[in-house]
């Protein structure tokens, strides 16, 4: 049975594998409420709201994590699972508590020998649990082997306790309530049992059990000043706004129909079923939600995006413009609605546009280090001004984010080769030659 456990456990972290193995989700309105909902708590941490991000994975299990740096990864399957913002508050503290306790796992500490992974996960894989995931391994792990993983278990079960008390602490220091993650921790000691993982020897476990956790916790949460302290309600409704597109997003049409019926009048019933009807390949339909939403407030620029996006891959590039615009500079030129705003200038295939599509989409690449989609359409507008060894130098841009550093070296020495020597692009296009073609070398050493 403990051996079973055992291969169970390691099943469920490698269902945590980290964010490169997995889909990203970037939204510009999901990104932003993350922003102000984890604010105070960054504060409290004593980091940098600039420095730390929170970024959604694409995954329906009850997840998040860290895996170095400051980045807090959320699973999608999280958010549809938490009941309020105020729950998701208390799984961000938990995470930004193994950044500022400087949770990381080397080789020293059995991570390595037990799996050869860096990750610092907050909650078990509950639906992989579901689906029999350690069953399936069974008969792998070597005692050798499983040595290696109770040591590494030791280790995590030591920093998870550790990150549950630094969070509180961070929580009390922000004024939020502790209620969130109470309650969280408590929804998960109920997927426990109804998966029949109570039964089970607490020393084969990655995390302390969520009874522990809620016994723990429970007396240092409710004995802050901040315990009944309300949630702000424009942040409620901020979350409940990107819980519904999300569903519309990630989920079976079939599926957000039930859960938002046409009877639903909400903006939140109008959001997921745009979105689900966009998906769907109905895009009258699509149209008429986000009619309703305009209807309501006719300068949102998140419903101002959504219409630009549908009317955009509807192959209506030219009707987009106005309310990609729009949405654009009401936020400020936000990088990911920029990024589709540059995208339907260029579609449009009229020259006229195309220095605007530049100055928009330049603006959204120096202010965005995770966007390769806005290197792709930098580099292809410039092609079609015939600026063509930027257009190089925006390919390399975009292959060193996705890791083609064949491509990047190649890129950017034809880059190099077409910009006035010493300037600053081609400084910079040099700078990725020489980079790319270490990475490069030290692969082929690697072989």
């Amino acid at each position: 049975m403990k051996r079973l456990l055992a291969l169970l456990v390691l099943a469920l972290l490698l269902v945590g594998r980290p964010a490169a193995a997995q889909e990203l989700l970037r939204d510009a309105e999901t990104e932003a409420m993350f922003a102000r909902m984890a604010e105070p708590l960054v504060r409290a941490a004593g980091l940098s709201p600039a420095n730390v991000k929170i970024r959604l994975i694409h995954d329906d299990s009850i997840n998040a994590f860290v895996v170095g740096g400051q980045t807090v990864y959320v699973h999608s399957g999280l958010i549809a699972a938490a009941d309020n913002v105020n729950q998701v508050q208390g799984v961000v503290a938990h995470e930004l508590g193994h950044i500022a306790d400087a949770h990381v796992v080397t080789f020293d500490n059995g991570a390595k020998p037990a799996m050869g992974i860096s990750l610092l996960s907050l909650v078990l894989g509950v639906a992989a649990m579901a689906a029999g995931a350690g069953e399936a391994g069974a008969g792998i792990l070597s005692a050798g082997q499983t040595a290696a993983m109770g040591k590494f278990l030791a280790f995590t079960r030591v920093q998870e306790a550790t990150a549950d008390a630094t969070g509180a602490k961070f929580l009390q220091t922000a004024g939020i309530s502790g209620k969130g993650m109470l309650a969280f921790f408590k929804k998960l000691q109920s997927q426990e049992f109804r998966y029949g993982y109570t039964d089970v020897d607490p020393f084969a476990q990655s995390h302390p059990l969520s009874g522990q956790r809620v016994a723990t916790l429970t007396h240092t949460l409710q004995s802050s000043p901040a315990w009944d302290a309300p949630t702000d309600p424009a942040l409620e409704e901020a979350f409940e706004r990107v819980k519904a597109k999300l569903e519309g997003y990630v989920d079976d049409p079939r599926q957000t129909l039930i859960a938002y019926p046409l009877s639903d009048k909400s903006i939140y019933g109008h959001y997921a079923r745009a979105y689900a009807y966009h998906k769907g390949g109905y895009p009258d339909k699509a149209n008429a939600e986000v009619a309703a939403l305009i209807a309501a407030d006719p300068h949102d620029p998140y419903f101002l995006e959504l219409k630009g996006q549908i009317l955009l891959e509807g192959g209506n590039p030219a009707e987009a413009i106005a309310p990609l615009r729009e949405a654009t500079t009401r936020t400020n030129y936000q990088p990911l609605i920029a990024t589709t705003f540059g995208h339907a200038l260029i579609a449009t295939d009229d020259k006229a546009n195309y220095p605007e599509a530049i100055k928009v989409l330049r603006q959204a690449v120096a202010r965005d280090d995770e966007n390769p989609f806005a290197w792709y359409e930098l580099g292809t507008v410039y092609e079609r001004t015939g600026d063509y060894a930027r257009a190089a130098l925006a390919t390399a841009e975009r292959s060193v984010m996705t890791g083609e550093t064949a491509l990047a070296v190649q890129s950017a020495r034809t880059a190099m080769a077409g910009l006035p020597p010493n300037t600053t692009d081609w400084i910079h296009a040099q700078d990725i030659a020489l980079t790319a073609q270490n990475e490069l070398d030290d692969q082929r050493r690697r072989r």
